[in-house]
């Protein structure tokens, strides 16, 4: 190279783009399936699983907190969300017993003794709980 010249960058190969198009597609796409509802009745479902008693969405599936959330607020936004899920509450929930309402981006969160709660992606089927402990701050939500 001659000193003082600018190297000329290599133009992207088609592949490379195309390759960048589908995964922004795929990640556009988890993020619009990462928000899941409890209905009003929802809360207080529990399940046995491998790893015992769990909380459930009205679906059956496991719901979990995340150690960094303070007390009624959600520390997991972004690409974090879209992995677990925050658990949405419908128009019309009102909290009760040890589940409350938090606020959530203008929205509401269900929260366990004021821990948010969430679901995992990863979760194919009701009753799995394949993100206790991932990451280390990860865990059931227990009743």
């Amino acid at each position: 190279m001659v000193e003082g010249r600018i190297p000329k960058r290599r133009p992207r190969s088609a592949g490379t783009a195309l390759r960048r198009l589908t995964f922004s597609t795929a990640l556009l796409m988890l993020a619009a399936c990462a928000s899941p509802t409890m209905a009003p009745s929802g809360p207080g479902t529990t399940r046995d699983t491998p790893v015992g008693r769990v909380l459930t969405d009205a679906d059956g599936m496991t719901l979990y907190t995340y150690d960094p959330d303070t007390n009624g607020h959600s520390n997991c936004t972004g690409m974090c969300a879209v992995v677990w899920p925050p658990v949405m509450a419908t128009d019309g929930a009102e909290p009760r017993g040890d589940f409350s309402l938090i606020r959530r981006d203008g929205e509401r969160q269900w929260a366990w003794k004021g821990r948010p709660l969430y679901t995992y992606l990863f979760d194919d089927k009701p009753g799995e709980a394949s993100g206790d402990g991932e990451d280390g701050v990860w865990h059931v939500a227990k009743p």
